[in-house]
């Protein structure tokens, strides 16, 4: 099978695009798994580009492990610069599973998308059990051996977990990650960031992806970050969110919906063949 497709990231965040919007390809688990692989192509997540007759596109995301994901903040951002070059529009709106999100391109490669509102009840993260989704006292252990309790649980689309820390250097991300992705209390599973804040408008983050695994960015982490440390009277309603690679700026209105910006890269042309 030959196909055509496109490759870009968001702060290393990195994306295959397959556009079906003219000719349909069919993936299963296995193709999609190995599309990701990096000894072959190579990305975090891919996106499938679909028709829609509600907004300019519809979207579906795969991880890496070949399992379906509900959202992605850089890989919107990114398929909104994409088909802005296709519509010549600075405005976009894509339709994913939790509805239509609204994107801006701005200069210099840059893209602002609105998430939506925050879930915090329990059964929308969605949890197993009845908990207080601010701190549900999961304990992580840092490189020292101590002890640490906490973890805000908050749903940007897919389910996250947000641990506040003095230092994430303290903390093995790679062996926590998957600890708390599989734990029980989350039954689909769950996205990992830990997180230490600067000051009141900036937090650093290390995170571990729901079927993805350590990833450089994560859109929807940042969202839920900003969101956690807003509850918790940590932060303000503007917000960076440093990775290793970048920052994504994270505004949380006055209707405590989420808006998302930050840079995207070049839009190159892949071929391959499955």
């Amino acid at each position: 099978m030959d196909i055509r497709a496109f490759k870009m990231d968001g702060l290393g965040n990195d994306f295959v695009i397959i556009d079906n919007r003219q000719k349909i390809t069919n993936l299963t688990k296995d193709q999609i798994i190995k599309i990701c692989d990096r000894n072959f192509i190579g990305c975090d997540q891919l996106i499938f580009i679909e028709s829609s007759k509600s907004s300019d596109a519809n979207l579906k995301f795969f991880n890496s492990d070949g399992g379906e994901s509900g959202a992605c903040g850089n890989g919107t951002r990114c398929v909104a610069k994409l088909i802005s070059e296709e519509t010549k529009s600075e405005n976009i709106i894509l339709s994913t599973s939790n509805g239509n999100l609204e994107s801006k391109i701005l200069d210099k490669n840059i893209v602002t998308t609105e998430i939506g509102k925050a879930k915090l009840q329990w059964n929308e993260i969605p949890l197993s059990e009845k908990l207080d989704t601010k701190n549900l006292n999961i304990k992580i252990i840092d490189s020292n051996n101590k002890e640490h309790s906490g973890g805000t649980a908050v749903n940007v689309g897919n389910p996250h977990i947000v641990f506040f820390v003095n230092e994430i250097e303290n903390f093995n991300i790679e062996k926590i990650g998957p600890e708390i992705e599989n734990h029980k209390i989350f039954p689909e599973k769950c996205n990992v960031t830990i997180a230490t804040i600067i000051n009141k408008n900036l937090i650093r983050v290390k995170v571990w992806e729901r079927g993805a695994g350590l990833t450089k960015a994560c859109g929807t982490a940042a969202c839920a970050t900003a969101f956690a440390g807003k509850l918790n009277d940590l932060t303000e309603n503007k917000t960076d969110i440093e990775f290793q690679t970048g920052k994504l700026s994270i505004l949380i209105d006055d209707k405590n919906s989420i808006h998302m910006k930050g840079p995207v890269s070049e839009i190159k042309e892949i071929e391959f063949k499955l």
